[in-house]
């Protein structure tokens, strides 16, 4: 009888084990927390607007200076790319000729350390000049979790476009990093900067050379 009622009750036994077990597996995965940190950086929905202070049809008053070993072009400068990039924080991709100028294009990898030195003047200048001109970056040739680690740290906070591809300094044939576009209300490239690490006082310089705005330095 005891043999009989041991053989009844074992399998009851075996399931609420195998129940405990299933509860203890629906909990969360190691590193999915990590996985759904929100981004550092904004959104690229605004890309497409103008800033609030550049009235349509524009333009700059200061041409590039021809010369230059990092000078983009001639007078009028050139087009930017038509290239389509996604946006670090989802949403619908970005094509390049539709960012609305003038804007600061800032080209980085977070293994760079000229890009680490600049990124927190590209993010004060985004501040100071708000309303006025957009700070973009395009983040190439790196992982997702270095780049938004680089935002974390540096605090780090303008649109950022991911160009795994290198389809922007192919196109531009440049291979330099950092790279720093300065592009006109018209979306034409005014100048491109390769000389390494910009601080506060250079971007302000660039920006009031070759786009004609006076931004704090």
């Amino acid at each position: 009888m005891n043999r009989r009622l041991a053989l009844l009750v074992l399998p009851l036994l075996l399931a609420a084990a195998g129940c405990t077990s299933g509860a203890a597996d629906d909990g969360p995965a190691p590193g999915r927390a990590a996985a759904e940190r929100p981004s550092p950086f904004r959104d690229c929905a605004t890309l497409s607007t103008a800033p609030t202070a550049v009235s349509p049809g524009s333009a700059t008053t200061t041409p590039a200076t021809p010369g230059s070993g990092t000078t983009a072009s001639a007078a009028g400068g050139q087009a930017l790319p038509e290239l389509t990039l996604s946006c670090f924080t989802g949403g619908a991709p970005v094509a390049l000729r539709d960012v609305a100028g003038p804007a600061v294009i800032n080209v980085w990898a977070s293994w760079c350390g000229p890009c680490r030195k600049e990124l927190p003047a590209f993010q004060r200048l985004s501040e100071r000049a708000a309303g006025r001109l957009q700070v973009v970056g395009v983040n190439t040739r790196d992982s997702r979790g270095g780049a938004q680690s680089i935002g974390e740290d540096f605090g780090v906070r303008f649109p950022i476009l991911v160009d795994q591809g290198d389809a922007l300094q192919r196109e531009l044939k440049r291979n330099a990093f950092p790279l720093t576009l300065f592009v006109d209300a018209q979306g034409r490239i005014r100048h491109v900067d390769a000389t390494g690490a910009l601080n506060d006082a250079q971007l302000a310089k660039l920006v009031r050379q070759h786009l004609g705005l006076a931004v704090p330095g």
